[in-house]
């Protein structure tokens, strides 16, 4: 299981992020459920949990109207499985790693694929 942690994105852009994981893995979350704005000043952090699989069904690239923060949070293989769903879908690019025993933690900007 691992948790992906969606920022600085427009609540369709964070659809389409979780669209994209959500064809791939079993997700936390029911097919209708969709990012909803909140009212306030607020910065909007969208999260959702996934079990990756060995056996996934890549994407084609889709585009996105901006960047997307996301954080990936979990066990080592499952959070490599989650990065490379994305790596086939959306430009990544890594911006900082922590790894510990069992977990390991991935920042990265997501962008439409050139």
């Amino acid at each position: 299981m691992a948790t992906v942690s969606l920022t600085g994105a427009s609540k369709e852009d964070a659809a389409t992020v979780f669209g994209v994981l959500r064809t791939a893995f079993p997700t936390d979350r029911p097919s209708d459920d969709v990012p909803q704005e909140q009212p306030g000043d607020r910065t909007a952090v969208w999260t959702a949990e996934f079990e990756p699989t060995q056996e996934w069904i890549p994407t084609d690239p889709i585009p996105l109207e901006g960047s997307v923060s996301a954080t990936l949070q979990g066990g080592y293989v499952a959070v490599d499985q989650l990065r490379e769903a994305l790596d086939v879908t959306f430009a990544v690019d890594e911006r900082g790693t922590a790894s510990g025993d069992q977990e390991k933690e991935l920042d990265l900007r997501l962008t439409t694929k050139r």
